[in-house]
């Protein structure tokens, strides 16, 4: 890969910024926080999945969940029945530089090639949040990039919450990943404020960019750093 090429990367983190907002990518280069610290404790519940789902709820109280011991057993053991390779994957924790895009991918399982994004933040009812479903995309473009072979499949861990939800690669999902691709590339200077109090209400930059918000009942976090 050409110098040209990897200063025309874009990392993980950006693309997941931007499919969330533009304006709190913004912030966020400007300011280079470092990730708070419950994204490395998802990392570490993500590791240990399978003394976790048999774990007591003393032990489970011991560590940094975000619900409470039984529900969060409940939860990984049903997501382990339905998705058994999270607990057991090829690699972890791998930075990966990709044609587009590079960044660290949670874990990557093998036969079929598939990646994990894990989150400290909260699952919806259904599916995946769409920053996180641009990440799974660009991590998997990467990994496909380094494999030279297709990655069709990736998972999201909601690792404080026991939920690992499963998604394809399918077109829409490859377009919105193209549309947050262009608009980190275009962006120079602050965008408009997207004047959305859900969105607004979860970001940490809402007091700074003077958008009125309301509470969003659950955190939404962005994925591995």
């Amino acid at each position: 890969m050409s110098d040209d090429d990897r200063s025309n990367s874009v990392a993980f983190s950006d693309l997941a910024r931007a499919a969330y907002c533009p304006r709190q990518l913004y912030y966020a280069r400007r300011d280079d926080r470092s990730p708070p610290a419950e994204h490395n404790h998802a990392r570490d519940l993500a590791g240990q999945y399978d003394a976790l789902a048999v774990a007591s709820e003393a032990a489970l109280a011991t560590y940094d969940l975000a619900v409470e011991p039984p529900e969060f057993r409940s939860n990984l053991r049903a997501s382990l029945d339905r998705h058994p390779r999270v607990a057991d994957p090829a690699e972890t924790a791998v930075f990966v530089r990709g044609k587009d895009a590079h960044g660290r991918m949670g874990k990557v399982h093998t036969g079929p090639l598939a990646v994990s994004v894990v989150t400290p933040g909260s699952p919806p009812e259904a599916g995946v949040w769409e920053p996180q479903s641009v990440r799974a995309v660009a991590a998997a473009k990467a990994l496909a990039w380094r494999e030279h072979q297709s990655v069709e499949r990736a998972y999201v861990e909601y690792a404080r919450h026991g939920v690992v939800r499963e998604l394809t690669l399918t077109t829409r999902r490859k377009a919105a990943y193209r549309r947050a691709l262009r608009t980190v590339r275009a962006l120079d200077g602050p965008p408009p404020r997207l004047h959305d109090g859900a969105k607004c209400g979860a970001c940490e930059y809402s007091d700074e960019c003077g958008t009125k918000t309301r509470t969003l009942g659950s955190l939404l976090s962005l994925g591995d750093d």
